[in-house]
């Protein structure tokens, strides 16, 4: 790295404060020389000392080193983004430790840089890394902006939370579509929050003081679909004794939100294709048409263009439904949104249930991001509620997360065949050992400590099981 170097890296396009957490001083002063001129660059020599910084100053990077005297950086960065899950975290490493730089990922950093250092090379990282905080910013001031129309809290619209890139772009486009009466198709996996983006798109909309009617289709007898959307007259069939008002009626002036629309018979999908287009519709059994001021937003976890081609689901009721397209991503392409989400929801089932519980362990957390959440949101807002009244401490902890989410391994093989007690229990027992090998980097002396047990006794079921370092000799099991 020389000073000719410096001169011809490109700038940073803002300014911002980035953290350097590395035991050399060479290094610090190095990255200090690129940064400065651009960025405030603090520095810390430990990840203690890094961690007593930033209970006092906000950081939007932290650049943590890998190997340091005593906690490795892999170690530190959960204590980090559980400080603040906003601050960004890029892990430092050699070479030819990719291995430790994956792991890192799917811990919660941002990116990962390896030594040694290319000057471009951390200045783009830096850069892109400060652009994602300036757009998280954005979405802090449109929410502030929002808030006298009653949308959301700090975290989020109405109930939604998250700062992933693809959030912040959900909560602009709420932004820019709440107040026009445009139709919203909203898609994504179930469990993604599809009806809080709606609820959200209603409560910052001028319709916010009339009624948001939530009906889930796939949810109502087909035989009564047609009564519950649009009503039936007296004696429209057996057991209709009286006129009935239908959904959309119910929603008169506010907004009605079809969740499941994928399922709604091809029948029905004609009728709801004349309320969209003639704003008005006809009760079951009735022979006048009846005028609706209702706004309409549909959602469906379905592929609809599929569901087009194969011929079921019209598709120009397709075309008139998808004006406005809001797809809401699973939450395992969002992990970074995790902690935010483990917080929001451990203090909503506190105050609810009437329990002290403040918070996660570090290692509650990082089972609950490592862990992919087929269920999405739902799923774990359940875990989380589960874990917050069979804590037994303020502080949640790992034997509180329920095992498939914990140890999702150790129940994918409880779900295969029966097996004998002894052979069940050794598998179990390998799977933890190795999993909390991982955990320690393979270091046996810590894993040992972590499982309560002496290193020979971890040192001897590597060697009962085969089972040897990655990388290592033969002979090695892992490193003492």
């Amino acid at each position: 790295m020389t000073a000719a170097d410096m001169l011809e890296a490109p700038t940073l396009s803002r300014r911002g404060t980035v953290m350097v957490v590395d035991d050399e001083e060479g290094v610090r002063a190095s990255i200090r020389a690129i940064l400065e001129d651009t960025c405030e660059v603090l520095e810390a020599e430990t990840g203690a000392d890094a961690l007593d910084q930033l209970r006092t100053r906000e950081v939007d990077l932290v650049m943590l080193d890998q190997r340091m005297p005593g906690e490795p950086g892999i170690d530190v960065l959960p204590r980090v983004k559980a400080a603040d899950p906003s601050t960004l975290v890029v892990l430092a490493t050699a070479v030819h430790d990719v291995r430790t730089a994956v792991e890192a990922l799917k811990r919660g950093a941002y990116d990962y840089i390896t030594k040694p250092f290319d000057v471009d090379a951390i200045l783009m990282l830096v850069e892109r890394a400060l652009e994602k905080r300036a757009l998280e910013r954005q979405v802090l001031g449109l929410q502030a902006a929002l808030q006298p129309a009653g949308v959301g809290s700090v975290d989020g619209f109405e109930g939604l939370v998250g700062r992933h890139p693809e959030m912040v772009r959900i909560y602009q486009l709420i932004s820019q579509i709440a107040t026009t009466p445009t139709t919203v198709l909203i898609t994504g996996e179930s469990g993604t929050g599809k009806e809080l983006v709606a609820r959200a798109i209603h409560q910052s909309s001028d319709r916010r003081g009339h009624p948001f009617v939530a009906v889930n289709v796939a949810a109502l007898p087909e035989a009564l679909v047609e009564s519950e959307l649009f009503g039936h007259e007296k004696g429209a069939f057996t057991g209709a004794h009286v006129r009935r008002l239908g959904r959309f009626e119910l929603a008169q002036g506010g907004t009605i939100f079809l969740d499941e629309i994928g399922s709604l018979r091809l029948d029905l999908q004609t009728k709801l294709l004349r309320a969209l287009q003639e704003r008005e519709i006809e009760r079951l059994g009735g022979a006048r048409p009846v005028a609706v001021d209702v706004r309409v937003l549909a959602a469906t976890n379905l592929n609809l263009r599929a569901a087009v081609r194969e011929r079921a689901f019209r598709e120009d009721l397709y075309y008139r439904l998808n004006v406005v397209p809001v797809h809401v991503p699973p939450l395992r392409e969002r992990r970074e949104d995790i902690p935010r989400l483990v917080d929001h929801f451990v203090r909503k089932y506190a105050r609810e249930c009437r329990r002290d519980v403040r918070g996660v362990s570090v290692g509650a957390l990082d089972a609950l991001t490592r862990y992919a959440w087929p269920g999405n949101v739902r799923e774990l807002e359940n875990a989380i509620q589960r874990a917050v009244v069979l804590a037994r401490e303020t502080v949640i902890q790992l034997q509180d997360v329920p095992l498939d989410v914990a140890m999702p391994e150790t129940v994918s093989l409880l779900a295969e065949d029966a097996l004998p007690l002894r052979e069940a229990c050794d598998q179990f027992e390998r799977q933890y050992v190795l999993r909390t090998l991982e955990r320690a980097q393979w270091n046996v002396s810590r894993a040992a400590r972590q499982l309560g047990v002496h290193r020979n006794t971890v040192l001897v079921k590597l060697a009962s099981w085969g089972v040897h370092r990655p990388g290592a000799p033969e002979g090695r099991s892992a490193t003492p």
